[in-house]
């Protein structure tokens, strides 16, 4: 995980404190995030641990249980979309919410990976669910107050539509960056 992900309050993952025992931990989750994301939930945890380069005793060091591993993953995330709204939150109102914006796509593909072990009643859910909309609100209510988003626009509304046109399959890069930019047309004032 990047140095610039801001922690979410009530929500802890716990990270080695040795610089070489938290590079193995973040080679874990990324390693984890992209098998996931390529494979699905049931990968072998043995690929993910050779992906990062570890041993499959440092995987379960870290990550004693799938669930475990799972749940930091998507911890994670929520944790890079927080600094992302923080990092987006200098540039002019509808840049820092596209910005933010894109990156929750990238989020939406590793939460689409993972939904089936999420459960989406728990409290960590619920916490990082909370997390991010809180990240996202004041880029959403500055680009609104800009008049930069249509009136008629909630925050929640552009969050469904993306996670949507996110779950969509496409032919090719170049498809889906054009379903994207329609998707942001729709909610933008020209």
């Amino acid at each position: 995980m990047p140095d610039t992900a801001l922690p979410i309050p009530g929500i802890t993952v716990h990270r080695p404190h040795r610089a070489d025992a938290r590079r193995n931990f973040d080679a874990l989750l990324a390693a984890a995030r992209s098998a996931f994301n390529e494979e699905g939930i049931d990968v072998a945890l043995e690929d993910i641990a050779r992906d990062a380069g570890v041993g499959i005793g440092t995987l379960y060091r870290n990550f004693p249980t799938r669930q475990d591993l799972l749940e930091a993953v998507y911890i994670s995330e929520i944790e890079e979309l927080l600094a992302a709204a923080r990092d987006a939150s200098d540039r002019e109102p509808w840049e820092a919410f596209e910005v933010w914006l894109r990156r929750f796509s990238s989020y939406v593909a590793t939460k689409l990976a993972m939904l089936q072990a999420l459960n989406k009643e728990s409290e960590m859910f619920r916490v990082c669910r909370s997390a991010m909309y809180e990240a996202a609100s004041p880029l959403f209510a500055r680009a609104k107050d800009a008049g930069e988003i249509r009136d008629d626009v909630q925050l929640d509304d552009v969050l469904r539509m993306v996670s949507g046109v996110t779950a969509g399959h496409y032919d090719d890069d170049a498809q889906r960056e054009r379903v994207f930019t329609l998707a942001l047309d729709a909610v933008r004032v020209r």
